[in-house]
């Protein structure tokens, strides 16, 4: 097995994320500022979205989808930058003073802390609890977590999936020392996997449950998704406009609220935006994974404030892959997060989402 230690200065963060894979939206963002940049009045609000965004709640509020106009409900113009990998290359550009919000995964917070990003954790939820699936061939001898002994097993490192895969081996007393541990992206792991050159492969949805259909693959049963997401703002957002950023905050929920009640509407506008490509497969395994709710944004729709289990988690997150060398310095997620600047913007955070 090799694990690479992952820098939580700005080169590692960049060598771990494959910034260099980013959109040209997305390293626009990191490369210069914009509108709205100034460091003397914030005139507009740069929402990142991942990926190409053509099928989330960002995308409910960039195209003015089911009646939404986010620009009215904060008070400011709000412009959307999309091609970003994940949520980690997001981290570079808040610090970068390009981005203003954004969703974001346990190990982007991470990142932020050990990195000294400038963002304020605005409200946490639990990722679903079944989005993370491991896949064997159809027909294979492994069965269960104890099955992976001494097998290849390709991941993503330092992403929800490392998680899962360390408490999933941890429920037959294995570690990842046990098991033949191959660090690869979601594309190279599904060649690896689709030509055999690994066991079996752990990642979330709607990339796994994709692949399952495509490779008519099998489900390793018990595997679970452990960690929350967040949604996170700009200290100078945050700090300069926190009625703004409640109000933004509340738009996500709704809009994640919306597409959860019009699943087949908001499922036909991504499809015409784009967002599935040409790929019948590809919608109807999202439609499937919206009305499941087993999508990352899937607990959008009932986050509130960040709570101790959620802080709890994180930490935990953190000391787990810290002593597996992923990363090469602990992370004070708890002290982070008990920052007292953050009470402000949260008090106005929970006044916002108690509104209907």
């Amino acid at each position: 097995m090799t694990r690479t230690p992952i820098s939580l200065n700005r080169r590692g963060f960049l060598r771990a994320t494959g910034l260099g894979a980013l959109g040209i939206a997305g390293a626009a963002a990191l490369s210069g500022c914009g509108p709205g940049t100034s460091a003397a009045e914030l005139s507009e609000i740069r929402y990142a979205l991942i990926g190409d965004g053509k099928a989330e709640p960002g995308t409910i509020l960039s195209h003015g989808l089911g009646g939404f106009d986010v620009n009215a409900a904060v008070g400011l113009p709000v412009s959307f930058s999309t091609g970003f990998a994940a949520s980690l290359p997001v981290m570079e550009a808040i610090k970068a003073g390009s981005i203003d919000f954004s969703f974001a995964t346990a190990t982007a917070i991470i990142y932020a802390i050990g990195g000294g990003v400038p963002v304020v954790p605005l409200v946490a939820y639990p990722l679903p609890v079944d989005e993370v699936d491991i896949l064997v061939p159809k027909g294979s001898d492994i069965k269960s977590a104890a099955d992976l002994r001494g097998r290849s097993v390709a991941d993503h490192q330092g992403t929800t999936g490392t998680y899962s895969l360390v408490k999933y081996l941890e429920t037959a007393g294995l570690t990842i020392d046990d098991i033949e541990y191959v660090n690869l992206t979601a594309a190279d792991a599904e060649a690896a996997f689709a030509q055999r050159h690994v066991d079996a492969w752990i990642n979330w949805q709607p990339t796994i449950e994709l692949a399952r259909r495509k490779h008519d693959a099998d489900v390793l049963p018990g595997v679970r998704t452990y960690d929350y997401a967040f949604f996170v703002a700009s200290e100078k957002f945050a700090f300069d406009r926190p009625r703004e950023v409640a109000t933004l905050v509340r738009s996500v929920r709704d809009a994640q609220r919306w597409i959860e009640a019009n699943p087949e509407t908001a499922v036909g506008e991504f499809a015409a935006l784009g967002g599935f490509g040409d790929s019948t497969l590809e919608r109807d395994v999202y439609y499937d994974l919206v009305q499941q709710k087993r999508l990352s944004y899937s607990g959008a729709g009932d986050f509130g404030v960040i709570a101790p289990a959620a802080v709890d988690s994180t930490q935990d997150l953190a000391d787990n892959f810290h002593q597996l060398g992923v990363y090469p310095e602990s992370v004070d997620v708890r002290g982070w997060f008990a920052d007292t600047r953050f009470a402000p913007v949260a008090d106005a955070v929970r006044a916002e989402l108690a509104k209907s």
